[in-house]
């Protein structure tokens, strides 16, 4: 089972009062019904058929009509088609339905809200697993106005949802983590939320992790990069019998350099601090090899 019907299979579970039934129904055939001398509902989910169902016949005591076929698209998953042919006007009518936008008294107050999208998200909406994919929630529609007031609703609770024109479609889309941890959260789908937070806190881990080791690695290859050249240097000023040129002190750093060529500048300094006696710190230290290395880069200059 997909993620996305595991969530929609928790949120077809879910006890409602008599209200919420209401805005929740109404979210679902606003968002994706056939609406004429009869309304048709199509859903792929079992779950989602079961409820819309119950929904029906507890609201208006009429028993849908229901059809089982197998799709036509690709991967040809049952459909689940519930038709209802009689009271359309009276239910279109107490479900706020006769205009692109749902009647206020379906929004009315939060809990209303979070029942409307809960119904939209059933028969729309779909989420990535967080353990194999990237984080995205969106909700396929086939109505510009629709999708950017349902995009407009979902702002109000601060989501950052955008909306995409794609072929004939709109898709209202959530990429954050941490907002589509909000969205199934307001929306009733607790254990959905536990699964998703408990993924996204590993990756989050995993990948700072990541982030620490590539960063530890680029440390260890610059000071690698950076104590080869120090050696190149050495041995060119060695081979053009230069190195006396050099200072005590820079020349101590040399041969402290040929000793521990894979040291850090750091380790470097504090091993001839303790094994000579005389403290020299990492920056006093660069400085010698600074003074070096601009001398190694005047012969090779004038040797090119």
């Amino acid at each position: 089972m997909s993620f996305t019907s595991t969530v929609k299979d928790e949120l077809s579970k879910l006890e409602e009062d008599e209200m919420t039934k209401i805005s929740e129904l109404s979210g679902i055939i606003h968002s994706s019904a056939v609406i004429g001398n009869s309304i048709v509902i199509t859903t792929e989910n079992n779950s989602v058929a079961r409820k819309i169902f119950s929904l029906i016949k507890d609201i208006y005591d009429i028993a849908p009509k229901i059809i089982v076929r197998r799709g036509y698209n690709y991967n040809k998953k049952m459909l689940y088609i519930l038709e209802i042919k009689s009271k359309v006007d009276s239910i279109l009518k107490t479900l706020g339905i006769d205009k692109e936008e749902p009647e206020d008294f379906i929004l009315a107050d939060d809990e209303l809200s979070r029942a409307y999208l809960r119904g939209v998200f059933m028969m729309n909406g779909s989420i990535n697993d967080p353990k194999t994919s990237r984080y995205h929630l969106e909700f396929n529609l086939n109505n510009e106005k629709y999708a950017y007031y349902l995009n407009n609703l979902l702002n109000e609770y601060n989501l950052n949802s955008k909306v995409l024109h794609r072929d004939n479609n709109y898709m209202v889309y959530i990429k954050e983590a941490e907002k589509i941890g909000d969205f199934l959260r307001m929306v009733g789908a607790f254990k959905a939320v536990l699964y998703y937070e408990d993924i996204r806190i590993y990756r989050d881990h995993k990948n700072m992790t990541n982030r620490l080791n590539n960063c530890e690695q680029a440390n260890v290859d610059r000071i690698i990069e950076t104590a080869n050249n120090q050696m190149n240097d050495i041995e060119l000023l060695k081979e053009k019998d230069l190195f006396d040129l050099l200072d005590e002190r820079e020349q101590v750093a040399c041969n402290y350099r040929e000793k521990y060529p894979d040291a850090s500048l750091l380790e470097l300094s504090e091993i001839i601090s303790l094994e000579t006696g005389n403290k020299i710190t990492k920056s006093g230290l660069y400085h010698r090899f600074n003074k070096i290395k601009e001398l190694a880069k005047k012969i090779r200059d004038k040797e090119s």
